[in-house]
């Protein structure tokens, strides 16, 4: 009875989608010997079900059916994926408490200093996990993982192959480039602006570097009465594309904290802070504060729901954009162009890039049948074989070959995926949209060496051509990478789970970031300075002090830390 009135408890939590995902029963894996007729990537004749606790739009479920034949053709495989809605620590949380999971989970994992990390060390401690270690051993792409330089330090030593669990490796940690201290993208992140403001305006939206300079230019965009394209007056600062956020991007020179977000930082005299500890909390309070009172930043810029920010960005709703990048297909028209960078509390912008870094990561659970197959099935995605599949689609259909067997896309593809950017996502590969390979198979990165290109289409469409590549230029991305500082390390928040007090002061961290919003929308400025007087305190009684001196002890013990 117990054990029925906890299941129920757990239904009331993952809600419809996730007990679908989850009480399914698994398919019997096919362990029957190879067919005659088989190619040699083929695995097994089973269904293999993944639950991917992410976002709707990075969990992208949905499979192409001539993509899903190639793909059963080639493996033997059937892939079928689950995305589970709301917020995702939250689902993985519970997912993991109910304990029945299908084939594989994927979930969020840039480092190990995410809250993800301590939800999922809990389930190994647990033996909810296959070991990986030994199912690598035997393989093209993974294989690679147990070299000893291969791994960037952070996942070799925090994520995957931890001193406590003696050599097994419960986490699979993804989108690790082959080679460091490069990049496999031209990636520009941060706050946009729309271009016919910059136009109308005359201004050089590079030039506008500090939070002071983008409380002026969102007071210009007031003033001047700009419409969006239904004719309605925009918001002058909006929030990030994918809705609602406290992110640091806009107003970087009010965040005490360094790329990782995570609001630890060392002074100019050497010693390490958490944000709460430095005037910079209640100066971003009180400024965020002032721009909600003067109507210069959409009253919903730390709430709102993804679609209607998505909305919002096709209807050019805000003049400035918080947080999106080039590759946003909402942007392929070109009407947002990068604003900034902006310089951090520590002085002018400088671009910080990691030697190696992941991005998310997956697991097996113990109960899996034939476990070894769920590697192979991975190991095939992350061959050149698999992305080629899965980044470039059907041979014939939507690309052919030129003489180095390197991918030459359709134009009539890439003219479909310029004008019809969700018709083209139907496709069902990366390279228009569709990421469902990314869960197993994105890792061991190198596109110019596997296909050619660095993007999706460049040797067609003319790198010169593509929004992406016209963004980068225009924002100097070669120069930036060129005189990028290369750090291998862990980020502040790495060795929470070694502290005698660090399920408190994690509790106590993530409730300063609820503060934070609290003391944004409170009703007076002396309101909102006593929660986040008060959110300090909870952090100081909670150990912040003694976590820093831990961090510190990291560092003279030769551990680089990641700010």
């Amino acid at each position: 009875m117990k054990k029925a009135s906890y299941k129920i408890l757990t239904m009331l939590l993952l809600a419809v989608l996730l007990l679908t995902a989850c009480t399914n029963e698994k398919e019997e894996s096919s362990s029957q010997e190879k067919p005659e007729d088989a190619p040699d990537t083929w695995i097994a004749d089973r269904t293999v079900k993944g639950l991917i606790f992410m976002s709707d739009g990075d969990a992208s479920t949905e499979i192409n059916p001539e993509i899903q034949a190639e793909l059963k053709e080639r493996t033997g495989i059937t892939l079928e994926l689950e995305g589970v809605t709301g917020s995702s620590l939250d689902a993985l949380t519970a997912g993991l408490a109910a304990g029945d999971l299908p084939d594989f989970i994927a979930y969020y994992l840039n480092h190990s200093g995410r809250p993800e990390m301590q939800v999922l060390l809990k389930g190994a401690r647990e033996g909810m996990f296959h070991d990986l270690t030994p199912l690598m051993q035997d393989t093209e792409i993974y294989s690679k993982y147990l070299q000893e330089d291969y791994l960037p330090a952070d996942t070799r030593d925090n994520v995957m192959f931890r001193e406590e669990f003696d050599g097994a490796s419960y986490f699979m940690h993804m989108s690790i480039p082959r080679h460091g201290g490069t990049v496999n993208r031209k990636y520009v992140s941060g706050p946009y602006i729309r271009k016919d403001i910059v136009d109308e305006l005359g201004i050089d939206p590079a030039e506008i570097n500090t939070s002071e300079e983008v409380r002026e230019l969102a007071e210009t965009i007031q003033a001047a009465g700009f419409k969006d394209a239904n004719g309605k007056p925009i918001s002058p600062i909006g929030p990030t594309a994918w809705g609602g956020y406290d992110r640091p991007y806009l107003f970087n020179d009010l965040y005490w904290t360094g790329p990782t977000d995570e609001k630890f930082l060392e002074d100019a005299n050497g010693d390490i802070k958490h944000e709460a500890q430095t005037d910079y909390m209640m100066k971003r309070v009180n400024y965020i504060r002032d721009l909600f009172e003067d109507e210069l930043i959409h009253p919903e810029y730390f709430t709102m729901e993804e679609n209607k920010a998505k909305e919002g960005l096709i209807n050019q709703s805000f003049g400035i954009v918080n947080d999106m990048h080039n590759f946003i297909v909402e942007n392929n028209d070109m009407k947002y162009i990068p604003l900034g960078p902006m310089n951090s509390v520590q002085g002018e912008y400088k671009k910080q890039l990691s030697y190696k870094s992941g991005y998310s990561g997956w697991s097996i659970p113990a109960t899996t049948e034939n476990p070894e197959e769920i590697m192979q099935f991975a190991d095939f995605l992350a061959s050149r074989e698999g992305k080629l599949l899965s980044t470039y689609g059907i041979e014939g259909r939507d690309y052919t070959l030129d003489e180095d067997g390197n991918p030459i896309v359709k134009e009539e593809v890439l003219e479909l995926k310029k004008n019809d950017p969700a018709a083209a996502k139907k496709l069902g590969f990366t390279g228009v949209g569709s990421y469902w390979s990314d869960h197993l198979g994105y890792t061991d990165i190198d596109k110019m060496e596997d296909f050619g290109e660095m993007e999706y289409g460049a040797r067609v469409a003319g790198e010169e051509s593509q929004t992406p590549q016209k963004i980068a230029e225009m924002w100097k991305y070669d120069e930036k990478i060129e005189n990028a500082e290369v750090i291998d390390g862990s980020t502040p928040k790495t060795f929470m789970y070694e502290y005698d007090n660090g399920d408190n002061l994690n509790i106590a961290l993530e409730k300063y970031q609820e503060d934070l919003l609290r003391a944004y929308y409170a009703d007076t400025d002396e309101e909102a300075k006593q929660i986040m007087q008060q959110s300090k305190e909870n952090l100081e009684r909670s150990g912040l002090e003694d976590y820093i001196k831990l961090i510190k002890q990291k560092e003279e013990e030769g551990t680089t830390i990641k700010y």
